[in-house]
Formats: C-alpha cells, sequence, structure tokens
C-alpha cells in the first residue's frame, strides 16, 4: 500500500462512525478540479509504512470505530484486500471511497464481505464525464456497472458529486438523476479553490441557491439529496 497521507480523526467521512481517513497514492483520472492532486501520480511519496498505519489504530483502540480509504484512488493498491482484511481484523469497519472505475474489484471486495460502506463519485452526466474526469476514451460501461451494483444494495452506499464552475451545468443534474435512480443517499459537495487543485485559479464554486436548484433536479430521483460545503 502506498499511503500518502492520515487525519487521524473525523466525524464526518464514515457516516454514524468515528473514524481516521488514510490517503492513497495514484489515480487513474485527472479531474481538473481535484483537491488532492499531490496524490495523483503514481509515484507520490510514501508518508507512512503499513506498521506506521497499524500500530496507530492499534493506540487508537476503543476510540476509533472505523476506517475510510481514499485517494488518489485506492482500487488501484494491489495489495488492498489484504490491507483491509488486516484492518478488519482489529474490529473496525471500512468505508472505501473510489471512482467506480474498477467494478470488479469493487464487487469481489464487497460480495467477500470487506466493505461496510461505499462513496463513490459520479462526476457528471455521461455526456460530460470524459472532460470532468480529464480522460479520452472514457470506458463510461465501468462506471455503469459500479453503478448499478451499488444500487442493487448489496452494501450501504453514497453517491456524491463535486460541483464546479465551469465544468458543470443545470444539464448535468436533469441526467445525473434518471441515471442514478433508486439511490439512496446522493450529495452536492461544493468546490472548494486550493493550493492543491490539478488546475489552479480557472473554476470556482456555485451559490447555495444554484446548488439547491441542481439539488431539486436530482430530488425526484433518489430517495435523500443533500449539500455539502455550504452553510444553511
Amino acid at each position: 500500500m502506498k499511503i500518502c497521507g492520515l487525519q487521524k480523526t473525523t466525524l464526518l467521512d464514515f457516516p454514524e462512525r468515528v473514524a481516521c481517513t488514510i490517503f492513497t497514492g495514484g489515480c487513474n483520472f485527472r479531474c481538473p478540479f481535484c483537491h488532492n492532486s499531490e496524490l495523483l501520480d503514481s509515484g507520490a511519496g510514501e508518508d507512512y509504512t503499513e506498521e506506521e498505519i497499524f500500530d496507530f489504530l492499534h493506540k487508537r483502540r476503543g476510540i476509533l470505530e472505523g476506517v475510510c480509504i481514499t485517494g488518489g484512488e485506492p482500487t488501484l493498491q494491489p495489495d488492498l484486500e489484504d490491507f483491509i482484511r488486516r484492518i478488519r481484523s482489529m474490529g473496525l469497519a471500512v468505508k472505501l471511497d473510489t471512482n467506480g472505475y474498477r467494478p470488479g474489484l469493487l464487487k469481489d471486495l464487497c460480495q467477500k464481505g470487506l466493505l461496510d460502506f461505499v462513496a463513490m463519485d459520479i462526476k457528471a452526466s455521461r455526456d460530460n464525464y470524459g472532460k470532468v474526469c480529464g480522460v479520452q476514451g472514457l470506458h463510461m460501461e465501468y462506471i455503469d456497472e459500479s453503478i448499478d451494483f451499488l444500487l442493487s444494495g448489496s452494501v450501504p452506499y453514497e453517491f456524491r458529486t463535486t460541483v464546479v464552475r465551469g465544468l458543470h451545468t443545470a444539464d448535468d443534474f436533469s441526467n445525473i438523476g434518471p441515471w442514478i435512480k433508486g439511490c439512496r443517499r446522493y450529495y452536492l459537495q461544493c468546490f472548494t479553490e486550493s493550493g492543491q487543485v490539478l488546475v489552479p485559479g480557472v473554476y470556482s464554486d456555485f451559490t447555495k441557491d444554484e446548488m439547491l436548484v441542481f439539488a431539486d433536479l436530482v430530488r425526484p430521483y433518489v430517495g435523500q439529496v443533500s449539500l455539502r460545503g455550504i452553510d444553511y
């Protein structure tokens, strides 16, 4: 495992659990708005060894209830399954953040009972996906397969979209709704410019009122729609 970061405590990343978040290096997408761009390259520096992570988890026994594994794109890690099994052997739940581009691995981990929660990014509407991902020749069937699998209800999950002015329009959300019809939880996350954005100084956020309009476009198709990153 290439572990490039550790957030020692989070009350937000793992629903209903006190957790830590582990950041892995390497990604198969190049979203221009990515706020973890330092983690995209598979050659990103390794800040923590696995043993350091497990020493930390051992010390936090009785405090932490779960571990979020994010990136980058964690499904690119060749020893992800072994890593998850070791976490679970400590009695901790595991949440995986993924872009859904490796549906076979996602299914395998879920069917083996290794994941307690999955958060999958819905980058944009189908027609806009390649632009927002920064990938030419995207195999949309991989995304479809992951969406369909999660919609089947095999594991608790959420879908989420980081909403970026300059990349998204209302048309995206008019089309996302029918695409993820039956989804239990869908979140619209507000883009925030930071020093780590892959393409800085180009994109900006939408207003709360605009985000609420986008949410209303999706709401007829899903169980729950909420905004993140915006004060109510």
